[in-house]
């Protein structure tokens, strides 16, 4: 699968907002106050620890917004999976803003080449296996395409964007709506035929309902694998079936076994842990 970066168009305005979050009204007294305005220096971002990279577009920008000046060579693409010690990009140019833009560059290519790094261990975790890893909603907010962006940087897939882009019935709806025939019924009636339907079961009994009614998708949702494995016989290759509920890399394997064809993984994204990725000057420029 080619990835395909962000647009610019994207990307740029939550840079800005994290910028303008750190620089607030009086900007970095701190390199103001102790660094020549004239000095120019080279850094490198040096990863602290093996796994993926992911957000180096959000990175450089943090650098080009706050200098136009300064320059950035990248010595891997997103997705390239790296070690400890590598260097993934080399940075030259005023050295003020070399410093002023450090943290937020770091922030996002930390917290995105982390989702990336745990979503490539998932990934491998099923290898062998015709199942996919996705990502859900469970997103911070404002930074949902980037951190969707990076699930697909580490070799995941996304589940839909927001609400708008497909109708997933969960056990709410279900409850509110008097039962899974009456929510599909309802869905089907209100949306147009662009529009899949997916609907979320707790048990068997529900997913016999929902194939009966015709949906696209079905989430089978905290199913131990041969519950799974009954239930991807039931639906017999007449709609997606997705894995959701507490899955790990530990479990993964287990689950991808039974023949679902996604398994949807929330803490990806809201629960990574950020990538070791640090700033080291080099020389002055």
């Amino acid at each position: 699968m080619t990835l395909v970066p962000l647009p610019r168009l994207i990307v740029e305005p939550l840079v800005r907002n994290a910028l303008l979050e750190d620089l607030g009204l009086a900007g970095d007294v701190t390199s103001a106050a102790v660094i020549l305005a004239t000095h120019r220096s080279r850094v490198a971002m040096v990863t602290r620890q093996p796994g993926v990279v992911a957000g180096l577009d959000a990175s450089e920008l943090a650098f080009q917004l706050v200098d136009p000046g300064i320059t950035m060579t990248r010595h891997v693409p997103d997705g390239t999976k790296v070690e400890a010690g590598e260097v993934i990009a080399t940075i030259e140019g005023p050295s003020r803003g070399l410093l002023t833009a450090e943290r937020t560059a770091l922030n996002f290519l930390g917290h995105l080449s982390g989702i990336a790094s745990v979503t490539g261990g998932i990934v491998e975790a099923i290898a062998g296996t015709k199942a996919s890893i996705v990502c859900t909603r469970k997103t911070t907010p404002g930074l949902r395409a980037l951190e969707k962006y990076a699930v697909r940087a580490g070799g995941g897939m996304n589940h839909r964007f927001a609400l708008y882009d497909a109708v997933l019935i969960k056990d709410n709806h279900v409850a509110i709506a008097g039962g899974v025939v009456e929510a599909i019924r309802r869905a089907k009636a209100g949306v147009g035929h662009m529009v899949k339907i997916e609907v979320e079961v707790d048990t068997l009994e529900q997913l016999r309902e929902a194939m009966a009614e015709g949906v696209d998708a079905v989430l089978l949702d905290n199913m131990a694998p041969d519950q799974l494995r009954e239930a991807v016989d039931i639906v017999a290759g007449r709609a997606i079936t997705e894995a959701s509920g507490r899955i790990t890399p530990a479990t993964a394997a287990a689950i991808a076994a039974s023949g679902v064809d996604l398994i949807s993984v929330g803490w990806l994204t809201h629960s990574a842990p950020t990538l070791d990725i640090g700033l080291d000057w080099k020389s002055a420029a």
